[in-house]
Parts: structure tokens; sequence; C-alpha cells
């Protein structure tokens, strides 16, 4: 089992690394902070151990970076119930407050590979999902842009979907991978804005051996990932404006280079892109190219916020909880009237997004089995 260590501090990252190496079960390789991860860690390793407090880059934008792809533990301390619940929201599988002892770690490292396979094993021979679990509204603007998005898949036009922070982007555009001919090969999503600036070129198109320093061996970029399937690029108006002309190219040409390399790779890959901003008016103010942006957006989705799709509130709500209870193995809990008509009354300036946290941590935090207004905290700033 190959396990990445990310911490700053020298003294815990040195003696993890020396007591996680005496077992034969381990082979450990650790960072000093979540940019050199972020550089050096490839689908060799199985699970990430990291601090959260980090320069650069702390240890919950560092999980967020990481998209689920493993598993993640996270060591800290400064524990906050604010952060432990974040942490659980981004899927990592434990969170331990220092001091601890060794063994205590090693628990939570077989803890996280037992749910693993258990995972694994539930969903062999499972049919592949054709539907978000999220789409549950009937509102004439939800069913307009899934109709489009549908139509949209049948092809290989570039789409771009628009809307607010959080009403289901990436959701949008795994249906469209979903329905679409290419289902059966990969979907790989990147956030453009979580990657940083220096590091972009790298992860979409990969390196060969000795295009930088710390290129110590190839690495595969997001787009030969793809290959057959869907690339995702969300928060595509955040790319770099110098870096557009390579993505346009790539497009155009269906070649991708790794950096360091004089060849070129044939590349077959959908490309589905979101953004949250108003990328006509960067597009004016000279952020984002126009030629790019007519390739990526043949077909322009846009998507409603929560707020004008009242009647997907308490099914995406009760869906959750649901989950939320399975999953941490709490008593059964639904939400009291008064509940659901807070919910239905509040805006949603975060979308299905802050929906999901409001109610995982009603449910986490509340000792009833019904989950009052109160339980909610929707009339505090969070």
């Amino acid at each position: 089992m190959k396990i990445a260590i990310v911490e700053d501090d020298i003294n815990m990252r040195k003696s993890l690394e020396i007591a996680l190496g005496d077992y034969d079960e381990f082979e450990v390789k650790s960072f000093r902070n979540a940019k050199e991860a972020l550089k050096r860690l490839d689908e060799s390793y199985d699970l990430v151990i990291s601090d959260i407090t980090m320069p650069g880059m702390n240890g919950i934008e560092f999980v967020e970076a990481l998209e689920g792809r493993y598993e993640v533990i996270i060591i800290t301390g400064n524990a906050t119930l604010g952060r432990a619940i974040e942490s659980i929201r981004l899927g990592v599988n434990d969170f331990l407050t220092k001091p601890f002892e060794v063994e205590t770690l090693v628990e939570a490292i077989r803890r996280s590979q037992k749910a693993k396979r258990r995972v694994k094993n539930e969903k062999r021979g499972a049919p592949k999902p054709q539907n978000s679990q999220l789409f549950y509204g009937t509102s004439e603007a939800l069913q307009k842009s899934l109709s489009l998005a549908k139509k949209a898949a049948r092809s290989d036009a570039a789409v771009l979907l628009l809307g607010e922070s959080g009403v289901g982007k990436e959701l949008f555009a795994k249906t469209i991978h979903q329905h679409s001919p290419r289902n059966r090969g990969p979907f790989v999503a990147v956030n453009m804005a979580a990657i940083p600036e220096n590091l972009i070129e790298s992860e979409l198109f990969g390196f060969e051996k000795g295009a930088f320093t710390d290129a110590i061996e190839a690495k595969m970029g997001k787009f030969e990932a793809a290959n057959g399937g869907t690339l995702f690029l969300d928060e595509i108006a955040e790319m770099p404006y110098h870096l557009q002309a390579k993505l346009l190219r790539v497009l155009q040409e269906r070649i991708v280079h790794r950096l360091g390399s004089t060849k070129g790779t044939p590349i077959d890959v959908r490309i589905v892109a979101a953004t949250n901003a108003d990328i006509k008016a960067k597009m004016q103010n000279s952020e984002f190219r126009e030629d790019l942006y007519y390739r990526i957006a043949t077909i322009p989705v846009f998507i409603p916020p929560l707020r004008e799709r009242k009647d997907e509130i308490i099914p995406i709500a009760e869906k959750t909880l649901e989950d939320v209870v399975k999953r941490y193995a709490l008593e059964e809990k639904l939400f009291s009237e008064e509940a659901k008509e807070k919910l239905l009354s509040y805006g949603w300036p975060g979308n299905i997004r802050e929906l999901i946290a409001v109610v995982e941590r009603a449910a986490i935090l509340s000792d009833e089995n019904s989950i009052s207004s109160e339980d909610l905290f929707l009339d505090a700033r969070f």
C-alpha cells in the first residue's frame, strides 16, 4: 500500500515516515506542502495523510484539489468542529487530532482500506447510473436545461455550462457523459480554479521525465486520461490568459504535447466546460479569448439557481438527510414542518452545495430525531 504524507513540520513529517515505514505493508513517501504533493502524486498512491494548517494551500483546499482520487486522512493540531465537518463533507476518511499514537493512525489507515474494499464489493456488478440522484425537480426551467443537455449529449459538440456556483454543473456534465456514445469511456473532471497557475500545463497536458526540476518520472495529463471519453473543464474562465492559446491549439488539432516532448499524441476527447463567471464580460476585458469561447461554447446550457427550482429543495434535503444518517450510522431523523418551511423560504445563495452542507450539519449536530428550524442555523451567516 503506497501512502503519501503531506506535512510542513519537518519533525512530524519525518517521524511519521519512519514510524509507518516500519510496517512492511506500507510504502511511504512524504512531501513538505500540498503544492509539492499535487505535482508528484500519481495513480500509484492509495492514501494521503495530510495536515490542515500549511503554507500556500491548506489541507481543506488540498483535499478539494485531489477531487476524490485518493483515500484521505486529515491530521491537525488545531481541530475545530467546523473543520471536521468540512473534511467529512469532502469525503475525508478520518480526522485525527495531534498528538496521537502511531497505532491510532495505523488503525485509521486499515479502517479506510476496509471501507474502500467494501464499497468496491457493493458496486461490483451494479449497473451504471444513468441519472443524477440530485435531479428531483420538475420545474420547467430545470427540465428545459436538462433536455438541452441530453440533446447535446448525442453529438460531440462542445458544451459550456453556465450558472451560479453550486447549481450542479458537474452533475450536468456527468449527465451529458452518461447519455453520450462515450459513456463507456472515462469521465475526467478538472477544476481550473483549484490548480496553481504554474501547474496547469503539466496537469492538463502531462510531462516527460526531466521536463523540469521535479519531473523524476513521466506523467500522463488529463487530456490523455480522458481519451475516448469526456473531459470536464470546470471554472474555465479562471484559466490564465497566456495558457488559453495552448488549450485552443489542442482543441483544434486534437493533438497533445507533453511538457518536455516533441512528440504529439492524438486524442479523442469530448469537452464539457463550465463557469459561474460573466464570461462575455471577461472577453470584453481581454481576460478570456474570444476564439476559445466559440470553441468551447458550441452549445451553451444555462442552469437555473436553486431559488428558481423550489420544488427540488425538500426532495434533495430529504435524500441528503437519508444518506448522512446511513453514512454516520445515526438514528433515523426527519425534518419538522417548521424546518421544511424554513428550507423553502431561504434564498440559497450557495445553491445545492449550500443545501447539502446545511442538511449535513443539522443531521450531525441535532440531538433529536426531528430536525427543527433552529437546527438549520439559517438565520446566521456561516
